[in-house]
């Protein structure tokens, strides 16, 4: 290593890991999906979503051997079978595509606003980049194909106006305030993630081999309807449209095209990023009610998640991140490494 380059700080270096572990994940599904897919718009599309996540990948093996870093083992061909049955219908395969490069441009925002050696700032503002002009070519497929459920539109206000009264505030009894735009944005995006968490969980419900997994993953199932059910009842009482459903879009396929430490992982990953979503949306609403609903929701999922960590790690599946050397360990076997010398004299 050179030693007049600058270390990684602990931030790069997770980010840099956790791209890794997303992306290899990611190459499993895009492989998998360019072996059934049928609409040529949407082939195009993956087929730049696989360049990309395998320039990711590479380009993070780079940053690691530099620094002498561990690669991951993430996911490998072994977590996928490219010739297993069509597990999902076109449309959701280009939804999915949708969600995952929302996430990717939020996860490649905070990379960048936590990195600081000038490479790896470059390196995060050319992904997002890329992933931008993935994202717009995705919605534009989707408005096409008239498969984008757009959100309510907002009637414009006569004059600007303030808030008078504290019942603005509340919303557990009386007479509700309307929902502001933010609000509505808000259900809109978690109402969509949880309608591709319940697509991808009838799916993996079927087709994964444990028991224990596929009863896991029907739990999940059964918290992300009741989520999508809070959501679309508070658009109900508004009288304003809901986000639609894409679990029609799963096949009866029962044969598994990914390891159950693959679904496991995407599983996971999707209740972590959806309990970050929830409390972006938290911190931002203002109905007392709402943000009720956010807090218990959020617990719910943490619940879930910590549930799948313990299943993950029980399987041998969890790979551990990088952390921070264990100090009171090491100190300890200095201590005992003396008294053992001391003893000796």
């Amino acid at each position: 290593m050179d030693s007049t380059r600058i270390s990684l700080t602990a931030p790069e270096v997770s980010s840099l890991w956790t791209q890794y572990m997303f992306d290899s994940m990611s190459i499993c599904f895009i492989k998998y999906a360019l072996e059934h897919l049928e609409d040529e718009d949407i082939i195009e599309i993956y087929k730049d979503s696989l360049v990309l996540s395998e320039k990711h990948v590479q380009k993070v093996k780079e940053f690691f051997v530099v620094e002498g870093i561990p690669i991951p083992q993430g996911f490998t061909n072994e977590d996928v079978n490219i010739h297993a049955p069509r597990l999902f219908q076109d449309p959701f395969y280009l939804y999915y595509i949708y969600i995952m490069s929302l996430q990717g441009l939020t996860g490649y925002s905070l990379s960048l606003s936590t990195s600081i050696r000038a490479d790896l700032r470059k390196y995060y503002i050319a992904c997002n980049n890329e992933t931008v002009s993935l994202f717009d070519k995705t919605i534009e497929t989707m408005l096409t194909k008239g498969l984008f459920s757009r959100p309510a539109v907002l009637t414009p206000a006569e004059n600007i106006d303030f808030i008078k009264h504290q019942s603005f505030l509340t919303g557990w009894f009386g007479e509700k305030r309307p929902l502001t735009g933010i609000e509505i944005g808000d259900i809109t995006f978690n109402m969509n993630k949880m309608h591709m968490h319940v697509a991808l969980k009838v799916g993996f419900s079927q087709v994964a081999e444990s028991k224990k997994v596929r009863q896991y993953i029907n739990r999940g199932k059964d918290i992300s309807n009741k989520h999508i059910a809070a959501f679309g009842k508070i658009f109900r009482e508004e009288m304003l449209n809901s986000p639609m459903s894409w679990q029609s879009h799963v096949t009866s396929s029962t044969t598994s095209p990914f390891s159950d430490k693959w679904m496991m992982y995407q599983v996971q990953l999707s209740s972590q990023i959806a309990i970050a979503f929830y409390g972006t949306a938290l911190s931002v609403t203002s109905r007392a009610d709402i943000a009720e609903k956010y807090i218990v929701m959020i617990s719910e999922l943490v619940r879930y998640a910590e549930d799948g960590a313990n299943l993950m790690i029980e399987n041998g599946w969890m790979e551990e991140p990088p952390k921070a050397s264990d100090r009171r360990a090491l100190a300890k076997g200095n201590k005992e490494g003396v008294e053992s010398k001391t003893q000796d004299k």
